[in-house]
């Protein structure tokens, strides 16, 4: 009895009416709060919400069997469209090559046709066929030279890098090695030390 009295006279009215306030202040906020909170959003056409249900007689189809596994295409149907764009690229592709093998680069029968009926000489034909090689071989002699180069610089940098990494690997294991000496003469000191005692 004696402790509860002291717990009454340790309460403050102050704090008992602070907590009675905000009881009060929180249920009035509740209750006197906006509506629409609680209440379910209105329906369109004031239906209710479960009018529209799947009807398992009723034929849904999403896309027609097109074969492929499941008897449906493997393609994702927006992916057909990606699909089209790569086959019009590759084809447009296609035909730029073969439009530039023809202007350019290689004589096609027609060309060496309309050479030999305009009359260009003979010596001039097998001039701009040497001029062809020439530029080729010059081509092909300055790749081999960039090559063997770039070959060169990167077998440097390996030597240099095999180096260094073999001194450290040798610094590494002196240490551990001196680490392991101390740990062993650690050990046999303590040892000794323990068999003393």
């Amino acid at each position: 009895m004696k402790k509860a009295m002291n717990w009454l006279k340790s309460i403050r009215p102050l704090k008992v009416l602070t907590v009675f306030l905000a009881g009060i202040f929180l249920f009035l906020t509740q209750a006197c709060g906006a509506p629409g909170i609680a209440t379910q959003p209105p329906q369109p056409d004031a239906q209710s919400p479960y009018s529209k249900r799947y009807d398992p007689t009723k034929d849904y189809p999403l896309s027609s069997p097109a074969g492929g596994m499941n008897n449906f295409s493997d393609v994702e149907p927006r992916g057909r469209l990606d699909e089209k764009a790569a086959t019009d690229r590759a084809d447009a592709l296609a035909k730029n090559a073969q439009r530039n093998i023809e202007q350019k680069g290689i004589d096609s029968p027609e060309q060496y046709g309309r050479n030999y009926k305009q009359g260009t000489p003979f010596g001039e034909r097998v001039k701009n066929l040497g001029e062809d090689i020439g530029s080729s071989a010059n081509e092909l002699g300055e790749g081999v030279v960039k090559g063997t180069q770039r070959g060169i610089e990167n077998l440097k940098g390996n030597t240099q890098n095999a180096a260094e990494d073999a001194t450290k690997n040798v610094q590494r294991g002196a240490e551990d090695a001196g680490r392991n000496v101390r740990r062993t003469a650690d050990d046999a000191g303590n040892a000794v030390k323990r068999a003393v005692d």
